[in-house]
């Protein structure tokens, strides 16, 4: 038995998208150098986006004959669109780390970090306050040692703390 798949609010709009970007990558490759020769610089990029367009195009004609799927009857396609596409945990969670990027200048890289990880946890579900404590810690520690001593690399220092340092 053949079941029709539905078709999700904006993915039609979303796949239509990505033939456009594709579209613009295919004129990019082109603009490397033109098409002089099969072994020319541009050939195999213009081949991948090529193959990028037809494989678009394909899908965006799949898309199209896909039934729509129906949502609540009190729901516009929008609020159908917000509530599919970006639920409150994907929502919060880049919120969380544009605030981790914001802090990781004034707190430095092991506080930031060590709050991101602690958040991050209990908000993708954990409720162990004491073990997400615990092995952010652990976490934090080891990724500290590599790169810090093993790859000698500078992490990021405190901007808030440098005047008491000093």
């Amino acid at each position: 038995m053949h079941n029709p798949r539905l078709r999700l609010v904006g993915e039609l709009s979303f796949t239509l998208l990505l033939v456009g970007f594709s579209l613009f990558m295919l004129w990019q490759a082109y603009a490397i150098s033109k098409f002089e020769s099969i072994t020319s610089a541009g050939s195999f990029p213009m081949f991948v986006t090529a193959l990028m367009v037809i494989t678009g195009l394909i899908i965006v004609g799949q898309t199209a004959r896909s039934k729509p799927l129906t949502g609540e009857a009190d729901e516009s396609a929008l609020q159908q669109f917000t509530r599919q596409i970006t639920p409150g945990v994907v929502v919060s969670f880049t919120l969380l780390i544009a605030v981790y990027m914001a802090l990781l200048g004034v707190l430095g890289f092991v506080v930031s970090s060590y709050l991101f990880l602690v958040v991050s946890m209990w908000l993708l579900g954990s409720r162990r306050v004491v073990l997400n404590l615990v092995v952010s810690a652990l976490s934090l520690a080891a990724i500290y040692v590599i790169f810090q001593t093993v790859f000698s690399v500078v992490l990021p220092t405190s901007s808030l703390f440098k005047g008491f340092m000093s």
